[in-house]
């Protein structure tokens, strides 16, 4: 799974200062998250009412929807600006998509983290930092990273859990995966990269999902880190045309 740059500032800084982060968030909660990774099941925070079940480990790809199903996966929101747009886009056309959400922006817009939920979307956790380079750090930063933006999520989102964990780039490892898992998010691939992040231009957009959608169902796109317009537009264009095509829109499967 290639790397990509779709907050490629978030993840420069915080790739190259791991141990300003570290001081940041402070030496007790340090040890209390380093405790929990080492017994991620038991660490699982609870919410009221909601027992968490553990998920499969392995990163997730295919569609819910079977043979020509698609699913639409949106990264590094959500944005005041770009998520109202991609979110009437998809009413428009009917189609729901996964949100991979930053800790950090989604506790700034809680508004838009609900209306992701009521538009029947599914949450994903995307880290506090957007560090491409998580998979080269310690598993105290990653269970930090990975539990701090699940509980920003599930506090903006009213209550409601991310379903999926999709590590910054792919910077996978198998503990970040076992951690995701055992507090019921899916670790989330992709099969396609539109590349929009690089901003190519719409038409660049929509030959590179053309061209990638045979590898598999899964498509990135984002709607934050920078001027989206681009994806706007490519989504405005492929969401019929894959509907014209045969496709169905579902979601990865957990």
């Amino acid at each position: 799974m290639a790397r990509h740059g779709g907050r490629g500032w978030y993840g420069k800084v915080l790739g190259a200062g791991l141990g300003v982060t570290m001081l940041a968030v402070g030496a007790s909660a340090w040890t209390a998250q380093a405790r929990s990774a080492d017994h991620p099941k038991a660490a699982a925070p609870a919410m009221p009412g909601r027992d968490v079940t553990p998920v499969a480990a392995t990163i997730a790809h295919a569609s819910d929807k079977g043979t020509g199903g698609v699913n639409i996966t949106i990264d590094d929101g959500p944005d005041p600006t770009w998520t109202p747009q991609v979110l009437d886009l998809l009413q428009e056309y009917g189609v729901k998509a996964t949100f991979c959400m930053i800790g950090p922006e989604a506790q700034a817009h809680p508004d838009l983290v609900k209306k992701v939920v009521a538009a029947g979307h599914r949450l994903c956790d995307h880290t506090v930092s957007h560090n491409t380079a998580m998979d080269k750090a310690s598993e105290a930063y990653q269970s930090q990273q990975i539990l701090d933006a699940e509980r920003m999520i599930t506090k903006a989102s009213g209550g409601v859990r991310p379903m999926y964990y999709r590590a910054p780039g792919g910077a996978f490892t198998p503990y970040s995966r076992k951690l995701a898992a055992s507090h019921g998010m899916r670790p989330l691939g992709w099969n396609v990269d539109s590349k929009d992040f690089e901003r190519p231009g719409t038409s660049t957009i929509i030959a590179t999902v053309e061209k990638e959608l045979p590898n598999g169902p899964t498509i990135l796109f984002h709607d934050a880190g920078g001027d989206r317009a681009q994806t706007v537009q490519a989504l405005r264009q492929l969401l019929p045309q894959l509907k014209q095509e045969g496709h169905s829109f579902g979601f990865p499967v957990r």
